[in-house]
């Protein structure tokens, strides 16, 4: 059985930002074989997704809190294009884990 890694992508309306950074880690983890399940939400819900979803990685869109007990990759890049590649990398490199 193929278990899927646990993606919150974090921001502040879980609207247009959140939607667009959930997209890429979904072809992210498509073209290296990672089964994925994405969850968005708004940073103020953070604390309370992470308990619920047991995420295995968080992208965020914008800070969220440092003790969240959960490796955090920063999502701007998917929105700048600044740092794109970097990104990519330490997403794949958390999904791989474990």
């Amino acid at each position: 059985m193929i278990t899927k890694k646990r993606v919150l992508v974090a921001c502040g309306t879980s609207i247009a930002t959140a939607t667009v950074a959930a997209n890429r880690v979904k072809q992210i983890a498509d073209e290296a074989g990672i089964a994925v399940e994405v969850i968005q939400c708004k940073v103020g819900e953070i604390r309370g997704r992470v308990q619920t979803t047991h995420p295995h990685l968080i992208v965020a869109m914008t800070p969220v809190p440092s003790d969240l007990g959960v490796p955090v990759v920063m999502g701007i890049p998917f929105l700048s294009g600044i740092g794109i590649d970097n990104v990519k990398q330490q997403i794949l490199n958390y999904l791989k884990e474990g």
